[in-house]
C-alpha cells in the first residue's frame, strides 16, 4: 500500500471553471442523503467499502466470462488509509473502475445505481461468483455525513485515462483528467479510490475519532468482517526488540515501532459453511467472541435454505441466562447480513419474544433493502426468514429434548419461563409450538416430565391433569391435598413459577384432558357415594358452618365438607376464575392488585378436630367456636403459602389452646 497526500488547492481552481452544478431537486435529494436517511455517521466506512466490494465483484464477473482479462482472485483487495495531518481517509480497491461518463451518471446523477444496472443486465448469469448488493446508488453519498469534500480518482479497467470527480456536497461536482500524482493512487492498472477530506470538528460532533486505526478497525470488523475480498490496512505495531547478549538481569525490554499491511476482515463467514466442515471449537470461539459470552453455546443451529427466499443463518442457544436477561437493557434479535454485510445487529422481528435468548447471525441476498440499507423494504421477506428460524429453534429443541434430556433440563431451567410466557401472552395460541416443549415436577415419579409423558401415564380413570402451583417444589409436595391425590393413585404437577398456572389456564386442556387446580373447585375425584355422604354431613351441620362463616367476617365465601383431605382437618380451596395461587402472584405484582378469590374453607369430617367443633357448638360454646374456625382458616392459609390477616391474633389463639 502507498500512501498518498492529496492537495485541496486544485479544487479551487476547478471548481470555478467546470463546476457542474446539481439540479435543484437533485440538491434536495442530496441534502436528505446526508442528513435524514443514515442514523449513524459511521455507517459511511460501511457504504463505501460495500461499494468497493460491488466494483471488485464487477471486475470478477467479468473475467469469468472472458478468461483472456487473466485476473487472479488474488489480485482483487479492498485498502483502507488515513493520514491524520491532511486529516483524510482513502478507500481503494482494484475493481472495474469508471469511465468520465461513468462517473457523470454513476455520481452524478443521484439515486443512479451502476450496481443495479449490473445485476439487472447479468441477472441470469448470476450465482455464487456475483454477489451484488448495491441497489439504489445513494451509499455513496453517506460520505458526506462526515467530509467537507470527496475526491473520487478512477480508471476503467482496459483504458489508458484516469478521472476525478470532485464535490463539496453543496453546490455540485467537477471532472477532470487527473494528475500524474492522482493517476498514481490508482493500484495496478484499473479501480477505483476515494478521499475523505474531513469536516472540522465541532463542539457537538468530534471527525478525529475516525482518523484512528482501532476505531477503523473496529468499523471494519463490525459491519464489513465477511465481505469476501480481502480489505487491507496499514497497521502501527510496536514489537520488542531482541535482548542484547550482555544484558544483565534488571534489563528493560525496548520496542520498535513498525507498519505492516494487514487484512482485517475474515472474508470467509462461518455461517455459511456445512457444519460438517466446521468443528464444535470453532462455533464455540466465534459465539463467545462475536456475542461476548465466556461459556460455550449448549446447542448450535446450522441453517442453509435454498429456493424462492435463500437464506443461511447459525443459531446459538446459550448455556446460561445473560447477565441483562432480565432487565429493560436486553435487546433481542439475531445479526442481519445481506450478502455478508451487516444490516442490524440486532433485528428484532427475526425472533418470537419467547425464544429472545437465541444468538445469531442470518444472512440472505434476496432480502430487499430500503434505501439506507438499515432496514428493509418488505417485511414479507423478513417474516417469512422468522417463520422458518422459529421451526428450526422449535424442532432443534424437540431434538434436544428427545436425545439428550440432561442438557435440555439444563436448558429449561434457564430458559423454560420464557416458554411459558410464550403461551400466556399469546392467549393460549402458542400451545400447539410450546406446549411439547414444556417440563413439570412430577410428585409422583420425583422429576421433570413432559405433558405427553404425563397423559401417557394417567391411569384409565383419570379425566384431568391435576396440577399445584405455589413456592416451591418442596413445599407443594407435602401439601395434604397432593398427598390425598397421590394416595388415590394419580399424579400432580408442581409448579412453583408465579406464571405456571397463568400458562396452564391459557392452554386450558392437552390432548382433550383439562387441567384442574387441586386447590380449586370440584376434582372429580370422589365416588357418588362419597358426595351424597359429603352433602348428609353438610346439611346435618348448616347452622355449624354458618356460623363459622359468620366468624370469618366474609373472608370465605362458604364452610363446606371437603372429599380430598385424609390426615389434614382442613383446607382454602377456591371457586371461580382466580385461584389462590393467582391472587398471591397478582398481589405481588407492579400494581398491586387486590383481586380476591372465592374462598371456601374446607373440612376434614374424619378429623379429631371436626368432633371437638360440632361440641363446641353443641354446648353454644360461641367463643370456642370462632377460636376453631379462625385457627382452622389461619392453618390452612399457611398450609397454601398465603399470608395471615393478623399473625399476632392467630399465635395467641394458639397459646390459649396450649394452656
Amino acid at each position: 500500500m502507498i500512501r498518498h497526500k492529496y492537495n485541496g488547492s486544485l479544487y479551487a481552481e476547478r471548481r470555478n471553471c467546470f463546476m457542474r452544478k446539481f439540479k435543484t431537486e437533485s440538491k434536495k435529494l442530496l441534502d436528505l442523503m446526508i442528513n435524514s436517511i443514515y442514523t449513524n455517521k459511521e455507517i459511511f466506512l460501511r457504504e463505501l467499502i460495500s461499494n468497493a466490494s460491488d466494483a471488485v465483484d464487477k471486475l470478477y464477473f467479468k473475467s469469468l466470462t472472458d478468461t483472456s482479462m487473466g485476473i487472479s482472485k488474488n489480485d482483487l483487495e479492498i485498502d483502507v488509509d488515513f493520514d491524520k495531518e491532511s486529516r483524510t481517509i482513502t478507500i481503494s480497491d482494484t475493481g472495474i473502475g469508471m469511465t468520465k461518463d461513468e462517473l457523470e451518471t454513476n455520481l452524478g446523477t443521484i439515486a443512479h445505481s451502476g450496481s443495479l444496472e449490473f445485476k439487472t443486465d447479468n441477472a441470469d448469469a448470476q450465482g455464487e461468483d456475483l454477489d451484488i448488493i448495491g441497489q439504489f446508488g445513494v451509499g455513496f453519498y453517506s460520505s458526506f455525513m462526515v467530509s467537507k469534500r470527496v475526491m473520487v480518482i478512477s480508471r476503467a479497467y482496459g483504458s489508458d485515462e484516469t478521472w476525478v470527480w470532485e464535490s463539496d456536497g453543496i453546490e455540485g461536482y467537477t471532472i477532470t483528467e487527473a494528475s500524474e500524482e492522482q493517476a498514481a493512487g490508482i493500484h495496478g492498472n484499473h479501480g477505483t479510490t476515494i478521499v475523505l477530506f474531513l469536516k472540522d470538528n465541532t463542539e457537538d460532533e468530534e471527525y478525529d475519532i475516525f482518523l484512528d486505526q482501532y476505531e477503523l478497525q473496529a468499523l471494519i470488523k463490525q459491519y464489513s468482517n465477511y465481505v469476501r475480498y480481502p480489505i487491507r490496512m496499514e497497521i502501527e505495531t510496536r514489537k520488542p526488540l531482541p535482548k542484547p547478549e550482555d544484558a544483565g538481569d534488571d534489563y528493560t525490554p525496548e520496542f520498535e515501532t513498525v507498519h505492516e499491511i494487514q487484512t482485517i476482515n475474515s472474508m470467509i463467514p462461518i455461517w455459511k459453511r456445512r457444519k460438517s466442515e466446521v468443528t464444535e471449537e470453532e462455533y464455540n470461539n466465534f459465539y463467545k467472541t462475536d456475542f461476548h459470552d465466556f461459556s460455550d453455546p449448549i446447542s448450535t443451529i446450522s441453517v442453509h435454505a435454498e429456493g424462492a427466499l435463500s437464506y443461511d443463518a447459525l443459531l446459538f442457544i446459550p448455556s446460561r441466562t445473560p447477565y441483562d436477561f432480565y432487565s429493560k437493557d436486553y435487546e433481542k434479535g439475531l445479526a442481519l447480513y445481506s450478502s455478508n454485510v451487516l444490516i442490524q445487529e440486532k433485528c428484532s422481528e427475526l425472533l418470537p419474544d419467547y425464544y429472545n435468548f437465541v444468538r445469531g447471525v442470518v444472512d440472505s441476498q434476496d432480502l430487499t433493502l430500503n434505501i439506507s440499507r438499515e432496514t428493509l423494504q418488505h417485511n414479507s421477506q423478513l417474516r417469512a426468514i422468522a417463520n422458518k428460524v422459529e421451526k428450526k429453534i422449535t424442532s432443534e429443541l424437540g431434538k434436544m429434548r428427545d436425545n439428550d434430556r440432561e442438557t435440555y433440563e439444563k436448558f429449561f431451567e434457564n430458559f423454560g419461563r420464557n416458554l411459558k410466557y410464550g403461551i400466556y401472552s399469546s392467549y393460549g395460541m402458542k400451545k400447539d409450538t410450546l406446549a411439547d416443549l414444556l417440563l413439570y415436577y412430577s410428585a409422583k415419579n420425583k422429576k421433570m416430565v413432559t405433558l405427553k409423558e404425563y397423559v401417557e401415564n394417567m391411569t384409565e380413570d383419570q379425566k384431568s391433569i391435576f396440577y399445584a402451583a405455589g413456592e416451591s417444589v418442596d413445599r407443594l409436595a407435602h401439601r395434604p391435598i397432593v398427598t390425598t391425590i397421590l394416595n388415590k393413585g394419580f399424579d400432580v404437577l408442581l409448579c412453583p413459577q408465579d406464571v405456571d398456572e397463568f400458562c396452564l389456564m391459557s392452554m386450558s386442556e392437552y390432548e382433550e384432558k383439562q387441567f384442574k387446580n387441586v386447590a380449586g373447585g370440584d376434582l372429580g375425584l370422589e365416588t357418588e357415594d362419597e358426595k351424597n355422604a359429603a352433602e348428609a354431613i353438610t346439611k346435618e351441620n348448616e347452622n355449624l358452618f354458618n356460623a363459622m362463616k359468620d366468624a370469618l367476617d366474609g373472608k370465605v365465601k362458604r364452610v363446606a365438607v371437603s372429599t380430598r383431605l385424609s390426615d389434614t382437618p382442613s383446607c382454602v380451596t377456591a371457586e371461580g376464575p382466580i385461584t389462590l395461587e393467582m391472587e398471591k402472584v397478582l398481589a405481588a405484582g407492579p400494581d398491586g392488585e387486590q383481586v380476591k378469590s372465592d374462598r371456601i374453607l374446607e373440612l376434614n369430617p374424619q378429623h379429631p378436630v371436626f368432633k371437638a367443633l360440632q361440641k363446641a357448638f353443641e354446648e353454644k360454646d360461641d367463643d370456642k367456636v370462632k377460636s376453631y374456625a379462625r385457627v382452622l382458616y389461619d392453618q390452612a392459609l399457611i398450609t397454601e403459602g398465603l399470608p395471615i390477616d393478623d399473625p399476632v391474633a392467630y399465635t395467641q389463639a394458639v397459646y390459649k389452646f396450649m394452656v
